[in-house]
């Protein structure tokens, strides 16, 4: 079998460090330690062979093994490999906010970035950073979905909460809620939809997706009673596109829409904003729930949860979210590989 066979068959996953401080190394160690996921994919992790030493003996995980690549992309298969991202000693203190961990985390990132535009690694995982210490040159954006829809010159992504059964979409990031009403307009509700149909087609493999769309306001405006966007701006991207022949319906108050179970019946559901999105995710799939960036040219995903600095370093953290967006970033991988087969 020559190396390109094997290349196509394991694709190589990047996997970036996060906050050393947060339990982004916990995770990412406690997920490669099973050797089984190797027969899948060759793991990268971008960081430093330190960060992971002393991580493996805080957490008393000697059986965890890897190798340092010295030369880029000489990579070894079967084996989890590691790519130094800095060499300057950088103080660990699980559980504490520190500026220099920030620009660690920004640096693994970069080198994952770069690696992945030359065609190095196949997708990007990213552990948690933490989004304030991380801003500075070369990151000033709210989170990782901005900076690389930024990053790859994307017109538009769209943050996609995603699990086996339940796929939510939201119009608004990253936003304070004062400034959400303003950003829900025809062209950005009809954007995301645009791009969360294409991805539940072509990144998960569903032929006809059937869409929900939610409403802004309670009760999804009451006829225009409690807000105007349902019926000015939401309903008609909503039969604008069903005119199409798009499986788009709604929109759907969304606490009865969740409350009463019917999420079940779609493949995925655009929410208007963060919260309305991410609490019922969180809610229902929290430990296995995956944050993939949908509409980008290259495959990123990322566990559904934040630094946790509460349990950082304390061998308590729970590494299925971790698991969850390594495999998905493999599945998208083998979807969108078959996609290209086809039209050849």
């Amino acid at each position: 079998m020559s190396h390109q066979t094997v290349r196509q068959l394991k694709p190589r996953i990047g996997i970036t460090i996060g906050d050393l401080n947060g339990i982004g190394p916990e995770v990412i160690i406690k997920v490669l330690r099973d050797a089984r996921i190797l027969n899948y994919i060759t793991p990268i992790i971008y960081g430093s062979t330190k960060a992971l030493s002393y991580y493996r003996k805080s957490l008393r995980m000697e059986d965890f093994q890897y190798g340092q690549v010295k030369e880029g992309g000489k990579f070894i298969e079967k084996k989890v490999n590691v790519v130094n991202c800095w060499q300057d000693m950088i103080e660990i203190n699980a559980g504490t906010d520190s500026k220099e961990v920030g620009k660690a985390a920004l640096m693994a990132i970069q080198k994952s970035v770069q690696d992945i535009k030359n065609g190095i690694i196949d997708a990007i995982v990213t552990a948690p950073i933490n989004k304030n210490n991380i801003q500075g040159e070369g990151f000033d954006f709210p989170g990782h979905t901005e900076y690389f829809t930024h990053t790859f010159e994307t017109k538009d992504s769209l943050m996609l909460m995603a699990s086996d059964d339940l796929k939510i979409g939201t119009v608004t990031g990253h936003l304070p809620l004062k400034e959400v009403s303003k950003k829900i307009t025809k062209e950005n509700v009809t954007s995301k939809l645009v791009i969360l149909e294409q991805t539940l087609k072509s990144d998960f493999g569903i032929n006809k997706p059937k869409i929900a769309v939610l409403g802004l306001n309670p009760h999804a405006g009451e006829a225009g009673l409690l807000g105007f966007e349902e019926d000015k701006i939401i309903r008609p991207v909503v039969e604008q596109l069903k005119n199409k022949g798009k499986l788009v319906f709604g929109p759907f108050p969304a606490d009865g829409f969740f409350g009463k179970g019917e999420y079940k019946k779609f493949d995925g559901i655009l929410a208007m904003y963060h919260d309305q999105g991410l609490i019922p995710f969180k809610t229902i799939v929290f430990q296995q729930g995956v944050n993939y960036t949908a509409g980008l040219p290259i495959i990123r995903t990322s566990p559904d949860h934040g630094t946790a600095y509460s349990i950082a370093g304390k061998n308590v953290a729970d590494e299925s979210s971790m698991r969850s967006a390594i495999l998905m970033a493999y599945d998208i991988f083998k979807n969108r590989r078959e996609l290209v087969k086809e039209k050849t």
